[in-house]
């Protein structure tokens, strides 16, 4: 165990992930969890470890379990320690533990955790002073509001983000001389904060002035970020201000107008909704309107005319999980059949601009249409070509034809990088958690996979050196967009 692998495990989800200890946990295998902790050194297991035992009373074992981990200096470890010395009584001598040094009260991350230690241990005003001098942060100023819900200290928070909104606003109104730009803060910072001072405003019972001051806002006719309308709107179907919802989607539909279809359906107005959603795509044949338009038919059990509904877009370059959507509805309607047919119908080009895609979805259409001769015959056709980059989809149609063992041996056998989520997945399905344990890759078996796949793609196209998504899997780490 050591600094460097579980940084690098926290970034890229190596060892055993979070998705995967959870269903560890779901199958009652908490001493597998604690088995890896120990002898591993995997913090993902040893954090819902510890977690779990709190919850059933066993603070000690708790703790030292994470000692190892904290010994060593690894900070999530300490603010754990911390988190649960609170929860059994000792908040004094925890606070103690992780309090910030001087330098360390400049580091808005240290402080944002810091404070929601002191909000845990009651001490609420504290937790406000430390974060006051971050609020420069958007997340910082969000965490302020999360970590104050229910404490009792709302009108403190409502003076601290009045007052930073004040700020905000004489710096707007200063802006540049030069070029009329504001300087020294990001121009949506007031934004955020007046829907952080409406959240708190109505989480307290006072609506009516959490509306208000989203209305003033909004009339006053300043640039607002991408997020503000959608919000107002939210509020506004919360409050059941209809008719003000209604002219806020006229307005601004691409902002508001499921909101307002979705608050119609809401009250029983189902008709009125499908209609106005439909009269949105008419006039501006948004994806939004479209994929709301979809959910509502769906909420219906009209699947036939949610799948039409989306049929526009399914050849979309930036709509491609649409027809992914779709086909998954008519999968879940029991109609595979239909999905293969709707798959077939994508033209000539759509299927040479994603070929991949096509194949695999192809396949897992098969496998669900009970056709797993026809589908192994082109999984394994394909694993000729591209040898070993179909074994997952061909392992799975093994295992749905009655054949896991061959599934099984297959994934045992194939270098393809995603079997390390493959194998442990089929194994548990089987009733073999232990196996499915024994099968997940070390840290450090994970990192030296992950950073030899990298140096073979820098060696097959260097210009991917620079690209810090090129080392992961495409399952540890989605990219910022």
């Amino acid at each position: 165990m050591n600094i460097d692998d579980l940084s690098w495990q926290a970034w890229h989800h190596g060892g055993v992930s979070p998705r995967m200890v959870r269903t560890f946990l779901d199958l009652g295998q908490l001493e597998l969890l604690v088995r890896a902790a120990q002898e591993r050194g995997d913090w993902n297991c040893a954090e819902a470890a510890a977690r779990e035992l709190c919850t059933a009373g066993e603070f000690d074992r708790a703790l030292a379990l994470l000692s190892p981990f904290a010994e060593i200096g690894w900070r999530p470890a300490e603010w754990l320690t911390a988190e649960i010395m609170i929860d059994r009584g000792e908040g004094d001598e925890a606070l103690a533990r992780v309090r910030p040094d001087p330098a360390e009260l400049g580091d808005g991350h240290v402080c944002g955790r810091y404070a929601e230690l002191l909000a845990k241990a009651g001490r609420v005003e504290e937790a406000v002073d430390v974060l006051t001098p971050h609020l420069g942060e958007y997340w910082l100023r969000s965490c302020l509001v999360e970590i104050t819900e229910g404490r009792g200290h709302d009108d403190l928070v409502l003076g601290v983000l009045t007052r930073e909104e004040e700020r905000l606003e004489r710096i707007e109104s200063a802006g540049c001389e030069r070029c009329g730009e504001i300087c020294g803060t990001g121009p949506m910072d007031r934004w955020d904060v007046l829907l952080l001072i409406s959240r708190v405003l109505e989480r307290v019972g006072r609506t009516d002035e959490a509306v208000e001051v989203l209305r003033a806002a909004r009339a006053s006719g300043r640039r607002c970020p991408g997020n503000f309308p959608e919000e107002y709107a939210e509020l506004l179907a919360r409050q059941g201000l209809i008719d003000e919802l209604a002219a806020l989607a006229a307005e601004d539909p691409r902002s508001a107008l499921d909101v307002y279809a979705k608050a119609l359906e809401d009250t029983g107005r189902v008709n009125e909704a499908e209609a106005v959603l439909r009269d949105g795509i008419e006039a501006h044949d948004h994806p939004k309107d479209r994929a709301a338009l979809m959910r509502l038919l769906v909420r219906q059990g009209r699947v036939d005319e949610a799948v039409e509904t989306g049929r526009p877009t399914y050849e979309y370059y930036d709509c491609w999980n649409f027809l992914q959507w779709a086909l998954e509805l008519l999968v879940d309607d029991g109609r595979p059949g239909r999905a293969l047919e709707l798959l077939e119908e994508r033209t000539d080009e759509y299927v040479r601009e994603h070929p991949d895609h096509v194949r695999d979805l192809r396949i897992w259409l098969l496998g669900e249409a009970g056709r797993y001769k026809e589908g192994i015959a082109e999984a394994t056709a394909l694993n000729e070509r591209e040898p070993g980059m179909w074994d997952p989809a061909l392992a799975r149609l093994l295992e749905r034809d009655g054949r896991p063992e061959e599934a099984l041996a297959l994934l045992r056998s194939s270098t393809h990088y995603l079997v390390r989520h493959d194998l442990p997945e089929m194994l548990i399905r089987h009733g073999r958690p232990a196996e499915a344990f024994d099968a997940i890759p070390t840290i450090a078996e994970s990192r030296a996979v992950a950073e030899r796949r990298e140096r073979e793609r820098e060696v097959a196209d260097p210009r991917e050196q620079d690209d810090p998504w090129a080392a992961t899997d495409g399952f540890s780490v989605e990219p910022p967009f």
